[in-house]
């Protein structure tokens, strides 16, 4: 106890006399410059003497990013010292809770029981008394988004791990995301910074868009990465860099120059072909193709189907409409009845939902099919949709 009392004071005194100098006290414990005087130096100089200081994240936003980082990455030893400059920067007792309650789902429960250890010691240090639930209203998101995500987890979740799409649902972002113990906003720049610091980038687009529609900068998500590179590593920043780096170029919306743009035409019947055997039944030919500029991501074609013929199962990422144009058409979404439609009817399918759509056994049909890419995809081909399942619909030829 002495000797560590003695390392305090000398500290301590370290520190006075450095700010009686005008210079930056440090930092770094005495023994990082006895064994590693650069480790001492990169510490003072740079870390706290540039990184924190940079204006991109205020000093409340670098104490999230760094306890998100130090909790995920299962850094306990090193969390309470940052529990106590996070204090000291503004983030409030409940929010160091509820960050911690959030990193679990993301790191998992061991992580965050450890951080808890933590920081109860800091709590008690600071007198700070137990902390209890917020009794606020819960934080709503926009509902066609939340639609589309929850789409997106059956789709592609639910079919292998139907638990866990329940749970992602109804208790990740149906429960969890939704407290307001933690702002949204907040929810998703720790998020970020958790994912960069574990090495999972590729679940790192849907988080830095949220938090970018939340308010979070361009600049601001850039040096997210560039402070976790400091507690995680550089090779963990650096996987993440081209991942955002596309993130940020999917927001950009080019400038169109309205007085030299053109109205495009596409005549009837340009470019008819056969539709494609390997996602079609039957015979069915397209023609009419058009894209429009960007920063527009609309397309479509008129698809004439004979008799009998249909599309294989597929799905859209944010949707289909189709206009009855002539005969009798069939639509059919997975787990729904066959619908039957007819000229000048309109069909919308909602994002990501596995459907079919053709003509009926007796009549012909022509549709005009209408999407919008994401990332340059407009649609996900499955498999065919069989003489069975055909047979199945509803006898209303």
């Amino acid at each position: 106890m002495k000797k560590i009392a003695a390392t305090i004071a000398m500290t301590t005194l370290t520190a006075t006399a450095a700010e009686a100098e005008g210079t930056r006290p440090r930092v770094a414990p005495p023994a990082a410059y006895e064994v590693a005087p650069g480790l001492g130096h990169f510490t003072d100089d740079v870390l706290f003497g540039e990184v924190w200081e940079r204006k991109e994240l205020t000093p409340r936003d670098r104490s999230l990013v760094t306890v998100a980082t130090l909790v995920s990455t299962g850094k306990a030893a090193q969390t309470g010292s940052h529990i106590r400059r996070a204090l000291d920067n503004g983030v409030r007792p409940e929010e160091i809770g509820e960050l911690i309650t959030h990193i679990a789902f993301y790191s998992g429960w061991p992580n965050a029981m450890s951080a808890v250890t933590e920081t109860q010691k800091i709590f008690e240090e600071r007198g700070i008394s137990p902390i209890s639930s917020s009794d606020a209203a819960r934080i709503d998101f926009d509902a066609a988004a939340e639609a589309a995500r929850t789409a997106t987890v059956d789709t592609n979740v639910a079919p292998t791990a139907s638990a866990l799409a329940d749970l992602t649902n109804r208790v990740l972002f149906g429960d969890l995301w939704q407290r307001p113990d933690l702002s949204a906003r907040d929810r998703s720049l720790v998020t970020m910074a958790a994912l960069v610091a574990i090495g999972q980038p590729e679940q790192l687009p849907f988080h830095a868009n949220r938090a970018m529609d939340d308010g979070l900068t361009r600049a601001q998500a850039s040096e997210v990465v560039t402070h976790v590179a400091f507690y995680a590593g550089w090779p963990r920043a650096m996987s993440a860099v081209p991942v955002l780096r596309k993130v940020f170029e999917s927001r950009e919306v080019p400038q169109v120059a309205t007085s030299t743009a053109d109205v495009k035409i596409t005549r009837a019947g340009a470019g008819r072909a056969a539709a494609p055997k390997q996602y079609f039944t039957g015979t069915v030919e397209t023609s009419g193709f058009y894209r429009g500029d960007a920063p527009a991501r609309i397309g479509g074609a008129t698809v004439s189907f004979s008799a009998g013929a249909r599309t294989a199962w597929h799905t859209h990422p944010l949707g289909q409409t189709l206009f009855i144009v002539s005969g009798r058409a069939l639509v059919q979404r997975e787990g729904g009845p066959v619908e039957h439609v007819g000229p000048g009817d309109v069909v919308w399918i909602p994002p990501l939902i596995r459907h079919w759509h053709g003509a009926s056994a007796s009549e012909g049909m022509t549709h005009f099919a209408v999407a919008e890419a994401l990332d340059g995809n407009s649609v996900t081909w499955m498999e065919k949709v069989s003489d069975e399942d055909y047979a199945a619909r509803p006898t209303e030829d």
